[in-house]
């Protein structure tokens, strides 16, 4: 039949993981010369960044839910 997933446990939460990405994006961007490389590691970096956020925003008490 199908092949099994493969499931991984993960040990680390979503934004520590996003937050470490974007920490070696920064460190691998500022070994670059300015151009298009560094640019791209540079926005995954912000993007990443980003992600790891979410959470916070999303529970923060100033969202309300749709009434």
């Amino acid at each position: 039949m199908g092949e099994r997933r493969r499931r991984v446990k993960q040990t680390r939460s979503l934004e520590e993981r996003l937050a470490e990405q974007a920490a070696k994006l920064k460190e691998r961007a500022a070994q670059l010369p300015a151009g298009t490389e560094r640019e791209g590691l540079l926005r995954k970096a912000r993007l990443a960044e980003t992600g790891a956020h979410l959470t916070d925003w999303i529970t923060s008490p100033g969202l309300q839910r749709p009434r």
